[in-house]
């Protein structure tokens, strides 16, 4: 009975110790593993100009348009102009034949002191661009009645229509960009607004002029930016290096102090575009590095690695 109590006492003290050593073991596996660390690509702030813009729509029209009409009562008898035609003051568009002329025309008369022609030709008032044709030679047209119109080249404006919570932000003479719908940008000048205000919408038209001679047409849709504020020599982060709370009011950067840790440090923002953001608050120089990317939820006083930027 002595011994087997023995072996039963050696047995449980060689069991007790086998399980220590596995245990310390595996805590001694678990205490090796390296921290793990955010992959992450830096950046630095730069100074540069920044501004910030409105893009609003706008919609171009001729200001001038020259009705050309008749003036007498008689048939169209020729045409010198198409849609889209160039005209010069005084080139002749139309020839009208008077009704007389065409009832003796139809009665074959061989009287020759009652022949006469009885054509009137109608000149263009005005320089410009044949935009609507109203009759087709054959028609019959009554005095005063309009046959075209002629759009003035030079009276062609961009109809811009701002909220008027904008409206402080557009002063006559100002430059600004128009933005076609092929993507070319134009420089452009408001010349000019309206004193009203569209009641459903409640926006206000503005004049804008495009500089540079470029031959538009009419009805087309564009953008045109305004410069809300503008500032030069602001420190400048690539937007994906900022972060925000849930509810935006909360802002800060991710910065490191040594090639394997980064801290969080609250900032303050300017003016801010599609790329960018303006830091106004630290001072940010060229030498501090800050996370661009793999920065969303790390924690502060986080562990990272450095990756090549692409």
């Amino acid at each position: 009975m002595k011994k087997r109590s023995i072996g039963t006492i050696l047995v449980f003290f060689t069991a007790l110790g086998a399980t220590c050593f596995i245990s310390c073991n595996n805590q001694a596996g678990e205490a090796a593993q390296p921290e793990p660390k955010t992959p992450v690509t830096l950046g630095t702030a730069s100074i540069e100009s920044i501004s910030e813009v409105a893009e609003l729509r706008a919609t171009s029209l001729f200001q001038k348009k020259v009705a050309v009409k008749s003036t007498l009562a008689g048939y169209v008898e020729g045409m010198n102009a198409n849609i889209g035609d160039e005209v010069a003051e005084g080139q002749v568009l139309f020839v009208i034949k008077t009704k007389e002329a065409s009832a003796l025309e139809s009665l074959h008369m061989n009287d020759t002191a009652l022949n006469f022609s009885g054509l009137i030709k109608i000149k263009a008032q005005k320089s410009g661009i044949i935009t609507t044709l109203d009759h087709q030679k054959g028609d019959y047209v009554q005095e005063g009645e309009q046959l075209g119109i002629i759009s003035e080249r030079s009276s062609l404006v961009f109809i811009l229509e701002v909220p008027f919570e904008l409206h402080s932000y557009l002063k006559t003479g100002s430059s600004c960009d128009i933005v076609l719908p092929d993507n070319e940008v134009i420089g452009g000048k408001i010349t000019g607004s309206l004193p009203s205000v569209d009641a459903a919408s409640q926006t206000q038209s503005f004049m804008v002029t495009p500089t540079g001679g470029m031959k538009l047409p009419e009805n087309l849709a564009a953008k045109v930016r305004i410069v809300k504020q503008e500032k030069e020599k602001a420190v400048v982060l690539p937007k994906p290096a900022v972060l925000a709370d849930e509810t935006q009011t909360e802002f800060w950067v991710m910065k490191l102090i040594n090639d394997s840790t980064a801290i969080k440090i609250p900032v303050k923002k300017g003016i801010e575009t599609a790329e960018k953001v303006e830091i106004t608050s630290p001072a940010f120089g060229s030498s501090d590095r800050i996370i661009i990317s793999g920065n969303y939820g790390l924690a502060d006083t986080a562990a990272i690695t450095i990756q090549p930027s692409e």
